[in-house]
């Protein structure tokens, strides 16, 4: 063992003769002791005690900075062109809530998977006065799935494509069965839409493509995507009801998209329809009746009793006329996702929309980081289909993978280029993921979240991927004021299965299903781990469940009342947990079962329990106000109770919290 000292260095100290030389300095060491140079003695433990201090300042100067340094970090957030909503409060370390509250007083009306362009990010950046961000915009050059097409000469016309819109219960769906003579919303999970459903009909020998979205606010990121699909969104509104959150969203979310606006005023054959009231709340939102001299068509109708149903599909053929709808079909096939789930003995089934082309069975096509050989093709009613045209929603199977909704698909001449392609759009979706550097402000604010909050672990399965990514947005949603942090632990298409069961088991964690079952092993293999596993067929329900959840993972709320205050005037006995005293009420009441805080000269000394009460040496239930008595008080250590203190007296209850 060596030990240098700045004794051991050469300088003036270690002329020759000094005895200081390195060549005859001296080290002896023992148990308790180490001599240096110079006669010089440390102690093992001061040397590691001196070892210990140096640590904690590194510790300190890199995980703990002071003010000073913490403001001087500076976070660069790296996004591509445009970011979510729910990716920026990530990378910006606030709650989605939070952050479209920003947005709501800035008058932008966002959802959690609202993408929010680059001027409107760094803007609210600056409207949170977070001055230590940083925005920069990265190169996305090698994404090659978003194409964008001039049309040629060729192009042929083709059917409109329709979203329609709407407050939950307000008919979307009535109005498509009447429609198209089909009976689906008693089959629908508590009378709400749960996907988005496709469906094509003939008006005047002209097909129309019609697409319904859910109307339940849950399905906020499915109703924005139908919007994006569509050249006309038809919005439900009921005449007996008037406009709605909902309603608002989906005016926005057409707005957003570019489509062009119809209203179907509906449940006109209703007690208490007002038409007319109707449409001054929608003019209130930005949509003025043609009639009043604005731009929207507004179509009074009863989808219930078959009322002007001819007249809303002839504005939607003559709002297609006027919008000149076209569309290449001799370019290869190109379209987009409307849903995907999986089936057994099929693999992956993929909802898709055709805007341009022909698709054909045996084609290869890709969709966002996935690719796949059309192997059958439906149309909306389950019949086979040769080749879907532009505007055509079709059913086909042959995915690898399933593709996201809203993905676009292009068809491709092989299967080593479909290959190709998918990790070149891999590639890029890896790219345009929001990033951003971790600072140590960052890390304290991670270490502080962990200590003081409880987490909530789910994992999400589903029958479809747009609805699993609409539970997972609703449930982040959930307010729970930065003390529940939620986890998800994985997410998934298809039935509830032996993986979900062994990544919940001993971690607390709840398995949701929306429209997924339960096999019987499975369930039997959850009951034998303790994993709860909860299946719902409507969204709200699960989302009250999933709340209900949270809220019994809070800290118990502490409530204390204050009820009276006592003058001790004698103490009579004191031992170790109990004492006898007495004295005059000044305020309120004492009682048996009340507590008590002992407060002398304004400070205080202990808290104590009352026992029991007694007037006149009879015992009574309490003393009230300028009335005299004596107290038998109940303490957790000896409490030095002299006369002239106060007891203030309370009652202290536990009250479950909510969200």
């Amino acid at each position: 063992m060596s030990v240098a000292t700045k004794k051991d260095l050469k300088g003036p100290d270690m002329a020759p003769g000094t005895g200081l030389e390195p060549a005859t300095s001296k080290l002896t060491a023992s148990c308790s002791t180490i001599e240096l140079p110079g006669n010089v003695q440390y102690s093992y433990y001061s040397i590691f005690f001196h070892f210990v201090i140096k640590l904690r300042e590194l510790f300190a100067f890199f995980v703990q900075p002071n003010t000073e340094r913490r403001a001087m970090e500076e976070k660069t957030i790296q996004i591509a062109g445009s970011i979510t909503v729910d990716e920026l409060s990530q990378a910006l370390g606030l709650s989605v809530t939070e952050l479209i509250g920003t947005l709501f007083k800035n008058g932008i009306v966002a959802t959690i998977n609202q993408r929010l362009d680059f001027e409107t990010a760094s803007i609210i950046i600056d409207e949170l006065g977070l001055k230590n961000i940083k925005l920069e915009k990265k190169n996305t050059s090698t994404k090659t799935s978003e194409v964008h097409r001039e049309l040629s000469d060729k192009a042929v016309d083709r059917p409109p494509v329709v979203a329609v819109m709407g407050h939950v219960d307000h008919g979307k769906t009535t109005l498509l069965d009447t429609l198209l003579d089909k009976k689906t919303v008693e089959g629908e999970a508590g009378g709400i839409t749960q996907h988005i459903s496709a469906y094509q009909l003939k008006h005047d020998n002209r097909w129309i493509t019609f697409l319904d979205t859910p109307g339940h606010e849950a399905f906020a990121a499915i109703r924005q995507h139908g919007a994006m699909l569509t050249d006309i969104v038809v919005i439900v509104v009921a005449a007996d009801d008037g406009v709605k959150p909902q309603t608002v969203e989906a005016i926005n979310f057409a707005k957003s998209a570019n489509a062009k606006i119809i209203v179907a005023i509906n449940k006109i054959d209703r007690e208490g329809a007002d038409i007319d009231r109707t449409k001054a709340d929608l003019s209130q939102h930005g949509l003025q009746p043609e009639e009043w001299g604005g731009d929207i068509t507004m179509v009074p109708i009863s989808a219930k009793m078959n009322q002007n149903l001819d007249q809303l599909l002839d504005m939607i053929l003559l709002t297609a006329d006027i919008e000149e709808l076209k569309a290449d079909i001799d370019i290869p096939a190109e379209g987009l996702v409307i849903e995907s789930h999986m089936e057994t003995g099929k693999g992956s089934v993929v909802n898709l929309l055709v805007t341009g082309g022909e698709l054909k069975t045996g084609e290869f096509i890709v969709a966002g980081s996935t690719y796949g050989k059309v192997r059958t093709m439906l149309d909306w009613k389950g019949k086979p289909k040769g080749k879907a045209t532009p505007s055509v929603p079709v059913t086909v199977t042959g995915f690898k993978e399933l593709p996201n909704f809203g993905d676009r698909f292009v068809e491709v001449k092989d299967e080593k280029t479909a290959r190709k392609m998918a990790l070149l759009n891999a590639q890029a979706i890896a790219n345009e993921m929001a990033s951003a550097n971790v600072t140590g402000s960052d890390l304290l604010r991670m270490m502080n979240v962990a200590d003081n909050s409880k987490v909530f672990n789910v994992i999400v399965k589903g029958d479809v991927l747009g609805s699993v990514t609409s539970v997972v947005d609703s449930l982040k949603m959930i307010d729970t004021h930065g003390e529940i942090t939620l986890n998800i632990v994985s997410t998934g298409v298809g039935d509830i299965n032996e993986n979900d069961v062994y990544m919940a088991a001993g971690e607390n964690t709840v398995i949701y299903g929306f429209n997924v079952s339960v096999p019987i092993n499975i369930s039997k293999m959850a009951a034998r781990d303790n994993v709860p596993i909860r299946t719902y067929k409507v969204i709200y329900e699960l989302l009250d469940d999933a709340k209900h959840e949270m809220e019994n993972l809070l800290d118990a709320e502490i409530i204390e009342n204050d009820t009276g205050e006592m003058k001790v005037l004698g103490v009579f006995r004191t031992e170790k947990t109990s004492i006898i005293a007495g004295g005059e009420v000044l305020t309120g009441e004492a009682k048996a079962g009340f507590l008590a805080r002992v407060v002398r000269d304004k400070q205080f000394i202990a808290e104590v329990e009352v026992t029991s009460v007694q007037k006149e040496k009879m015992d009574v239930d309490s003393l009230v106000a300028g009335e005299t008595g004596g107290l038998a008080l109940k303490t957790t250590s000896k409490v030095d109770l002299q006369i002239g203190d106060r007891l203030k007296f309370f009652t202290r209850e536990t009250r479950k919290r909510s969200l």
